[in-house]
């Protein structure tokens, strides 16, 4: 062990070990989800957001790889493991910063994708399918959760279903509270929501995106630490 800091040694196995478990985590949930009908039901999960989960699967399992190899690179002082959980940790960091300028270039084209998608499921709102029917009872429930009304265009986007019954409230209607607020505004007999769902969607998005910036920040704190741990104990080791 002369020339290897039982420290820095320890420290990076500490390190590795923590983000093997993170890893560990993540794809027994991702797994779970992606294989569980009750999950999927109880998580309101459909084929649509399993992308998500296969990308979650995949990033557990790297995750857990390079905590494999970062552990035992510290602990049997393998060279040849930590330089490939250098490598690995590195090719992340450079994704990451890649993802956040491809981010902040294509902003724009990311919101008028965005906008083109909102506009594609508020014709369903006009539609008299029974596929259309589930989506607009389930679209209804987050206009009263939201105080908001239609998608892109507010109360228009409905179409002739804007004075179909929907079991014992009206679409858009506002609630007793709020009629006499900004909130609402007076049409068709009757207090609705005047904001479309499209802005709290947007403001959605935006929101989570400092939260995932946040996150993503943080991640490149531990990854540049992981780096240098695994750097300093590969050239104490080479010194040895």
């Amino acid at each position: 062990m002369a020339g290897v800091s039982s420290c820095m040694k320890y420290s990076m196995f500490i390190f590795n070990f923590l983000f093997w478990m993170c890893g560990c985590i993540i794809l027994g949930v991702s797994i779970w989800m992606r294989v569980s009908k009750a999950a999927q039901e109880d998580l309101n999960l459909d084929s649509s957001l399993f992308s998500a989960v296969d990308l979650m699967i995949a990033v557990g399992s790297i995750i857990m790889v390079l905590g494999f190899l970062g552990c035992c690179g510290a602990m049997k002082e393998s060279q040849c493991m930590l330089i490939l959980f250098f490598i690995g940790l590195l090719l992340i960091l450079i994704l990451q910063v890649v993802a956040g300028i491809l981010g902040a270039v294509y902003k724009s084209q990311i919101e008028t994708t965005l906008n083109k998608t909102l506009f594609e499921e508020a014709k369903k709102l006009q539609a008299v399918t029974q596929d259309s029917q589930v989506f607009q009872e389930k679209f209804q429930k987050f206009e009263k959760m939201n105080q908001c009304c239609g998608l892109v265009k507010g109360y228009e986007d409905w179409g002739s279903n804007f004075n179909s019954p929907y079991g014992n409230f009206k679409i858009c209607e506002c609630a007793q509270k709020d009629q006499n607020t900004d909130l609402c505004i007076f049409y068709s007999n009757r207090y609705i929501y005047k904001k479309p769902c499209s802005v709290v969607v947007i403001d959605f998005f935006k929101h989570h995106m400092v939260i995932l910036m946040g996150i993503a920040f943080g991640l490149a704190f531990i990854e540049i630490v992981g780096l240098g741990f695994s750097m300093s104990l590969y050239c104490q080791i080479q010194r040895k």
